[in-house]
């Protein structure tokens, strides 16, 4: 079961903004910002967002792929790997 992320009030993000990011450093997990009793904003590391960012380019790749499939502009998969085969044969010469 997935760790739920730490909740803090803006009003104490205010106060020491300082410990709220090494907070998040340290710890790799999101911290939910909340203003009036909702949460507003989530913080996150520079790694955490990083890591977020390549794993959503990954996942619009694969979208693509299954659009371009469904459209019928997709390829087989034994063609693909023999073209990978021949790739890498080419490459180890």
């Amino acid at each position: 079961m997935p760790k739920l992320p730490e909740v803090i009030p803006v009003t104490d993000l205010r106060q020491d903004a300082a410990a709220a990011l090494r907070k998040v450093r340290s710890s790799k997990q999101p911290l939910v910002i909340t203003q009036r009793g909702r949460a507003t904003a989530v913080m996150l590391s520079i790694e955490a967002f990083e890591q977020a960012e390549h794993e959503r380019q990954l996942l619009r790749l694969l979208a693509r792929g299954e659009r371009e499939i469904a459209a019928g502009r997709g390829y087989d998969l034994e063609a693909v790997l023999r073209e990978a085969d021949a790739l890498l044969a080419q490459e180890s010469r």
